[in-house]
């Protein structure tokens, strides 16, 4: 008659044992999880320090994001998803622009084309499909004439196309990409430069935690 109590009494040990086991293991993974959010990204090795920072164009009271990358670039390919998620949640008091990289004559005509689809008012339908036809199809668009016949899809003649492109509008904003890229000594592309002072760079989700995490440090100046 002993039995059943005794039973009863194991039981309940155990269970209180269990409770306690993954009460203590939800605790430590909170713990380390909260660690893991406040460790620092270490200048030099997460992002670089610009040592002569630049005056941004952002408005007043607002933190500058400006990324640097051009069409052909794979780790911009696969930089650009997280960049996209991240903008739908961006914070109202970051400026984002996007500045296509031309640093050479490859670049500068994906930089051209990048302007015109502005100028023409198609870069939000063309931006994407430009990366994907890239790296996601068996032709690739990076000069000029490939860049001609991509945009008549969207409703913009060869000739429109080519016209804006030699523009003296085209030319200036070619030349304004150059001058920043040479002020934050840009040696290669995607570059995420944040506020004027720091450059992030990778093509992972990595790049997006850092960054947020300088806009945060800024933040705290301001």
């Amino acid at each position: 008659m002993q039995i059943l109590p005794r039973l009863e009494v194991t039981v309940r040990a155990i269970n209180l044992m269990k409770h306690f086991i993954l009460t203590s293991a939800a605790a430590i993974v909170a713990v380390c999880s909260t660690q893991s959010m406040a460790a620092d990204f270490i200048a030099g090795k997460d992002y670089t320090v610009v040592q002569n920072p630049v005056k941004t164009s952002a408005p007043a009271n607002t933190i500058e994001v400006r990324e640097f990358f051009w069409y052909g670039c794979s780790y911009c390919f696969k930089l650009e998803p997280h960049m996209q998620s991240w903008l739908k949640t961006i914070p109202k008091d970051v400026y984002f622009l996007r500045t296509p990289a031309a640093m050479n004559p490859m670049w500068e005509q994906g930089a051209r084309a990048y302007y015109v689809s502005e100028a023409l008012g198609v870069r939000k339908r063309t931006h994407l499909p430009l990366f994907h036809t890239n790296f996601s199809g068996k032709e690739k668009v990076l000069q000029k004439e490939a860049f001609a016949k991509f945009f008549t899809q969207y409703g913009i003649s060869e000739a429109k196309f080519n016209s804006s492109y030699d523009s003296f509008p085209i030319t200036a904003k070619i030349a304004e990409s150059n001058q920043l890229a040479q002020k934050y000594q840009l040696t290669g592309v995607p570059a995420v430069v944040v506020n004027g002072k720091y450059i992030v760079q990778g093509g992972d989700n990595k790049v997006v935690q850092v960054v947020e995490y300088l806009v945060n440090k800024e933040r705290k100046t301001q």
